[in-house]
């Protein structure tokens, strides 16, 4: 017996589902890639990617998904035998740096905490060791969707900038562009990078690439760049360039809807959707969490993201088994523990294409499993969710 309807799932992880608008985008024929149509499509796509990194810099392009992106922002700017500095605060950063050890860089951890975000004096302290200036980039992730940590891009900024290093400071926003700030100029970032398939709506298989000045004059010295990552290479004048080759055009046309889709609600709109719910979200936690059985994986309250929240099970419970009910039953797909946290920890994601009604059902979903499970766990989660944003969303 269940109590969920035909075959479809709401998936609560990324990919995040995707509106039927962005869907419908793709269902139609391909245009000519060498049209003025494609080259306007495509022109409008660059300028509004630049618009949500909020940066005057070039953005690209580029049939992948982030950790394509990973590849192309670190060999754009990166000679084999540089030095890189990665932050941890969970598996993401960590894995950006393990391409970038398979490139050819050298890598060193800045040791972090699955359960916290970077620090920055520890960033500022580490770059201040560094007089021969060995470390050529700096890399973070402003969400870490492992451990659901959310860090202080601009505050880490600040720290590199009071050290005086020249390091560059390359932020990976897969988890976060289009759902929470993200001030790539204002901050002093020179490389950021992103994915389609989360705040941006759209299916996996587009990643997008910022760089400021500072970063494009370092790619001129580069000697890690490929033909099909090199920035270089998609500055020609043939509009097929800036893809290398065949665009992906349906899913050009779904970002250019995705994206109409965020313009027509307004960013500061959809930061503060993506707020709201992310706090409802932690009011249920924290509710749960009286169990004694059920917690947060991040520690600290002002570090928790709002696009999604880590919940880790403990005295013997297996989060694997919540997880089966809620799918089999009730046709909700939690986000699994991984790395450091699998088999310890489900995830709620609640970021892209994500509202009231899909956030309840699924909290309201979560409890039934508990429930059903007798999983130890305080009463009234899904309540204290919706008197919070019954508080807070105006008449």
């Amino acid at each position: 017996m269940t109590v969920r309807a035909g075959r479809e799932f709401l998936a609560i992880p990324g990919p995040t589902t995707m509106p039927d608008e962005v869907l419908r985008a793709m269902h139609r024929p391909a245009i000519d890639i060498y049209s003025k149509e494609m080259l306007d499509l495509t022109e409008s796509l660059l300028s509004d990617i630049s618009k949500l990194f909020a940066t005057k810099g070039k953005s690209y392009i580029y049939i992948a998904n982030g950790h394509g992106a990973w590849e192309a922002a670190l060999s754009n700017v990166l000679s084999r035998g540089d030095k890189v500095l990665v932050l941890e605060s969970g598996r993401f950063a960590i894995g950006w740096g393990n391409a970038a050890a398979l490139m050819g860089a050298e890598v060193e951890v800045l040791k972090g905490d699955w359960r916290r975000a970077v620090r920055p004096h520890e960033v500022e302290e580490r770059l201040r060791r560094d007089k021969e200036h060995r470390i050529k980039a700096v890399v973070v992730v402003q969400v870490d969707t492992a451990s659901g940590v959310q860090n202080d891009i601009e505050a880490i900024g600040k720290a590199i900038k009071a050290s005086g290093h020249p390091a560059l400071y390359m932020v990976d926003t897969v988890a976060s562009l289009g759902c929470m700030p993200f001030e790539m100029d204002k901050w002093g970032i020179d490389v950021a990078m992103s994915g389609s398939q989360k705040g941006l709506m759209t299916p996996p298989g587009l990643g997008f690439v910022a760089a400021n000045a500072r970063a494009l004059e370092v790619h001129k010295k580069a000697n890690m760049s490929t033909p099909y990552w090199s920035w270089s290479e998609r500055e020609g004048t043939e509009n097929y360039r800036k893809y290398a080759g065949t665009a992906p055009v349906h899913l050009l046309f779904a970002l250019r809807k995705a994206i109409d889709m965020l313009h027509e609600e307004g960013l500061e709109n959809a930061f503060r959707r993506h707020s709201l719910l992310g706090e409802a979200a932690r009011r249920a936690v924290a509710m749960w969490s009286e169990g004694q059985v059920l917690g947060f994986n991040v520690a600290e309250a002002s570090e928790r993201s709002n696009t999604v929240t880590t919940v880790t099970m403990s005295n013997g419970h297996d989060p694997a088994v919540l997880q089966r009910y809620c799918k089999d039953k009730c046709g909700v797909v939690l986000g699994t523990g991984i790395g450091d946290l699998s088999g310890q920890a489900f995830r709620i994601a609640h970021m892209g294409h994500v509202n009231a009604p899909m956030l309840l059902g699924t909290l309201g979903v979560i409890e039934i499993g508990l429930n059903a499970l007798k999983i130890p766990h305080g009463k009234g989660g899904l309540e204290a969710a919706v008197a919070y944003l019954g508080d807070e969303v105006a008449v």
